[in-house]
Formats: C-alpha cells, sequence, structure tokens
C-alpha cells in the first residue's frame, strides 16, 4: 500500500514511525514533514492546508491511503476532496470535524445527545458574554469558538481576567475569525485525561488511554499550550471508567452524529475532566492528540495501517488492537518564550545520543535540516522525546535522561511530566 501522511508534527513523526514498520507498507511520504520524519518517510514540499496539492501528488504517485494529521485540512474538508476523487483517506468528513472545528457546534451537540458537559453560553457580542460572566461568576473559562492551535482557551480566576479574555477575542480580534464567537461555560473541578477511539462510522473501538500536560510550567502553571508532554496509561482512566466513558460520552456521540447525517470515521479524541460526578467532556479533537500520539503508537502491539484502513473502510466490528503493558512518557521540548514569541533556527545536538538510551525515541516536532546534516528549530514546541519503562516511573526517569543528554541551549521543557501517576506509584 503506498500511504501519504499530512502535517509536519510530533503526531505525524509519530504516526510515520509507526505506518513505516507496517509489512503493508511500500511507500510511505510525510507532506510536508520535518527534519525528523525523513528518517521514516519521503518528506514533500506540500502544505498540510494544501488541498489542490495533495489531490495532483496523490493521483501522480498512485496513494492508496492518505492519513490527515492536523485538524486544521480535516475542518476544510480534506477528506471530502481525496474521497470524492477516490483516493482513500482516514479521518472525518468536514461535517463530522465540526466537533472540533466549532466548540459551539459541539456543546449544542451535547445537550442535544445528553452528552455530560459544562454549561454554557454561545456569544458574538461582547457585552452580552460579559453579562453572562457576572451572572455566573468566577472561576469561568472562556474559549474561542474555532480553531486556535490549542491556545483558544482561558481559565479565568477573575471577572476582571474572564472579561479582558471576551474584549481580546471578540473586539480586538487575538484569534481572527477563530474568535468572532466565543463559548463561556463552567468552570469544572477534577482531573485531566484524555481518552482516544477509532470509528467507523457506527462502531468505537477504545485505544489505551493517556493523560496530556496543557500548561507550560511545572505544577501545571503559566498559560495553556498545544501541550508539553503525555504519559500513558493513565491511571485514572481504569477499566471501569472506560466502560463509562464509552457509555455515556463516545457511544452517544458516534450514534448521534449518524442520526443527524454526519457519520463519524477516523480518531476520536475526548478531553475529559474526571471529577465527583463522574467523566464529563471538555472537548472534543477530531484527530490524534499532539503530544498523546508520541505515547500511544510506541504502546501500540497492533500494526496501525489496518486499523486505519479498517476505520475508513466501516469495518471495525470485528476488529481489536492490543498494547504493550510497557508504560509510555513523552517529554516535550519547546523553544524558549513559547507559547509567547520565539526564536527559530537554533542547531539542536546531542540527538543520536538520546536516541541511543534502551527504550527512547525522539519524535521531531518543530525541526527542519540545517547545513552538513544539522537540525534546527522551526517551531515552537520542537521535539518529544519518549521513553518506554515497566512502570511510569520507570519511563519518565529514561524520558529525562534523553532530554539531559540533548544539548540544545535554546530550548527548555517542564520537569514535572506523568508526576499525577508517579505520586500515585
Amino acid at each position: 500500500m503506498k500511504v501519504l501522511v499530512v502535517g509536519g508534527g510530533g503526531r505525524e513523526h509519530a504516526l510515520c514511525w509507526a505506518i513505516a514498520g507496517s509489512p503493508l507498507a511500500t511507500r510511505l511520504w510525510c507532506a510536508p514533514g520535518n527534519a525528523g520524519i525523513a528518517a521514516d518517510a519521503e518528506c514533500v514540499a506540500i502544505a498540510a492546508d494544501d488541498i489542490e496539492g495533495i489531490l495532483a501528488f496523490c493521483a501522480e504517485n498512485g496513494v492508496e491511503l492518505v492519513v490527515v494529521g492536523p485538524e486544521a485540512p480535516l475542518v476544510a474538508g480534506l477528506v471530502d476532496r481525496l474521497e470524492a476523487a477516490g483516493v482513500p483517506a482516514f479521518g472525518p468528513s468536514a461535517a463530522a470535524a465540526r466537533l472540533e472545528g466549532s466548540k459551539g457546534f459541539m456543546k449544542d451537540f451535547c445537550a442535544r445527545h445528553a452528552i455530560p458537559t459544562a454549561a454554557y453560553g454561545r456569544f458574538t457580542d461582547a457585552a452580552e458574554a460579559k453579562a453572562f460572566i457576572a451572572a455566573h461568576g468566577v472561576p469561568i473559562v472562556v474559549k474561542a469558538d474555532g480553531l486556535a492551535a490549542g491556545k483558544g482557551v482561558i481559565i479565568a480566576a477573575t471577572v476582571a481576567e474572564a472579561d479582558a479574555a471576551v474584549d481580546d477575542m471578540l473586539r480586538a480580534g487575538l484569534f481572527g475569525d477563530a474568535g468572532r464567537e466565543v463559548v463561556i461555560e463552567e468552570f469544572l473541578a477534577g482531573e485531566e485525561a484524555s481518552f482516544f477511539a477509532l470509528a467507523d462510522g457506527e462502531t468505537a473501538l477504545p485505544l489505551a488511554s493517556a493523560q496530556d500536560h496543557k500548561r507550560v510550567g511545572d505544577g501545571d502553571t503559566g498559560p495553556n499550550t498545544g501541550g508539553m508532554g503525555a504519559y500513558s496509561p493513565a491511571p485514572i482512566l481504569d477499566e471501569a471508567m472506560a466502560d463509562e466513558v464509552m457509555a455515556r460520552i463516545v457511544r452517544p456521540t458516534i450514534d448521534g452524529m449518524k442520526a443527524e447525517g454526519a457519520p463519524y470515521k477516523g480518531v476520536l479524541y475526548a478531553g475529559l475532566m474526571i471529577g465527583e460526578g463522574g467523566p464529563k467532556l471538555l472537548e472534543y479533537n477530531v484527530r490524534f492528540g499532539d503530544p498523546e500520539c508520541q505515547v500511544l503508537m510506541p504502546r501500540l502491539k497492533s500494526d496501525l495501517l489496518p486499523a486505519l484502513v479498517a476505520a475508513r473502510d466501516g469495518v471495525l466490528r470485528n476488529f481489536d488492537l492490543r498494547w504493550w503493558d510497557e508504560a509510555a512518557v513523552c517529554v516535550v521540548m519547546a523553544a524558549k518564550g513559547y507559547p509567547g514569541a520565539y526564536e527559530k533556527g537554533s542547531e539542536i545536538r546531542g540527538l543520536a545520543d538520546a536516541a541511543a538510551i534502551p527504550g527512547v525515541t525522539v519524535f521531531h516536532a518543530g525541526t527542519k535540516p540545517g547545513a552538513n546534516g544539522a537540525v534546527l528549530a522551526g517551531g515552537g514546541r520542537v521535539l518529544g522525546v519518549t521513553a518506554l519503562g515497566e512502570t511510569v516511573a520507570e519511563a519518565q526517569k529514561r524520558a529525562y535522561e534523553a532530554v539531559d543528554a540533548i544539548d540544545w541551549p535554546g530550548g527548555f521543557c517542564r520537569r514535572d511530566i506523568a508526576w499525577r501517576a508517579v505520586a500515585r506509584s
């Protein structure tokens, strides 16, 4: 099978790494890829949102499956265009991708189908939004309705902070079109977790559990990011909790999307808050998480490629996946200044030394090739240093040993990834 992976981040490197190990993959490309992905797939200079360029490449090269990594091309309808051109594609249609493309749509959908989530309101008028905030009090959560690269969520501790977030989005246009409407919702207390399921329009197959670390600083401090690290499995998502999530959240979503004429195919990522009242849905993503994908793929014992094909073809009902018992921890190394302004172009050394540590894989998220084989930083989140271990604590120790082997003065990382699981043990 000739496969094209669309995207160029850490998630796409993990997907390429897994697909490259499949005996079914005879040719593997990645568009646009990055300096690390080039070791596992042939990188082609086509942007992930260049739908016409991707369609032309598939026609010219006889691509037999396209795996779409990022959310933006999914929301823009890349899968619809590929399927219309006769190219099989893994990922949801544009109609189904609204679950991530519009937080307002997602919240209304949950209300229609009795899926547990936070109470909320939708606003395009700043004064009305502020009145809602004043009536409900703080803490409260202000979200840009559309795609904002993981940065459009403000957890406000004061009314002034919430009002400022409303002004930034609705009046100052901080997130452009994504912030033309805001969703304001109650703050939920508890522990966050990431739940993934493959879906084929009718059947949902749960994947291994994971937990992300959104805040930039140790101790879950500072602004939200796209994710500073992850680990798998997440102890809070034990078998009983996973069954509850499937019954109350995931299956009603698959059934509801089918009933509303937008069957969901692809991977469904439920961001959860697990508190005293059980699991509640914070948000849906319509693709693998980043960096959660970097801990799921090393733990996957089964061949990924047939699973992706089964989801696309609608035959997951009799499908099964197996996982290694080992735990995985991914530590994200980011450019200093992230998630604010950061410099690009600094050289990263020591990658081979880090990868030589047993159980370690260094996934590239925001890298680009430099002169004479050098690897340069080219983004905010740059590396996903991932390690396996018999326990989460052992995987964490190996991951940070690998981080310390990397010579990159222009980068930083959190030093407490997986702290919840380690504390439990």
